[in-house]
């Protein structure tokens, strides 16, 4: 079989035949007629329509009389008048509140922590050093707070620095 050399072979020239449409007179044709039909149907509603008489009947009716205003119901002078007597009682505020933010073995961990409060949200933590039944612990706490709104606002704080949940605590008398 013989080769044949496919890379090198050498296309014939497609051979294309020009071809002419013709213009499309009549699609021209039925466009203009549409757009023309189109003008002349919104001329003959703007000269024909009764707007401008209906127009002149509502100003005759608005020139007549004016409408009477409503009267003013009686219980709305009774509530602006009325006193009203509330008692407010005091709320007794519990005391001081700390948080509780951690409780690690490690001291420098604690004072990693405690930094780690400080830089992030302003708060001034403390690490006290405390000893149980097992072994010595170390815990971070923010005190004092004078009501527990201070305290749980300081706690959203640390929340949002994604540092530890910490928890509030009524401090012992």
């Amino acid at each position: 079989m013989a080769q044949r050399d496919y890379v090198n072979k050498k296309r014939a020239p497609k051979k294309t035949t020009p071809s002419k449409r013709p213009f499309p007179v009549a699609a021209l044709v039925a466009a203009v007629v549409l757009v023309s039909a189109g003008i002349y149907g919104l001329y003959f509603i703007t000269t024909n329509s009764d707007v401008k008489a209906s127009q002149q009947k509502v100003a005759k009716e608005q020139t007549k009389a004016p409408k009477p205003k409503p009267k003013k119901p009686d219980f709305i002078e009774e509530i602006e008048n009325a006193n009203i007597e509330v008692e407010v009682t005091e709320q007794e505020q519990k005391g001081p509140y700390y948080m509780q933010c951690a409780s690690l073995r490690n001291r420098d961990d604690a004072e990693a922590l405690k930094a780690q409060i400080a830089f992030k949200t302003g708060l001034i933590a403390d690490v006290d050093r405390t000893e149980g039944k097992n072994g010595v612990w170390y815990r971070v706490k923010i005190e004092p707070f004078a009501t527990k709104r201070l305290a749980e606002s300081a706690n959203n704080q640390i929340k949002r620095a994604r540092i530890s949940r910490c928890r509030i605590y009524l401090m012992p008398k």
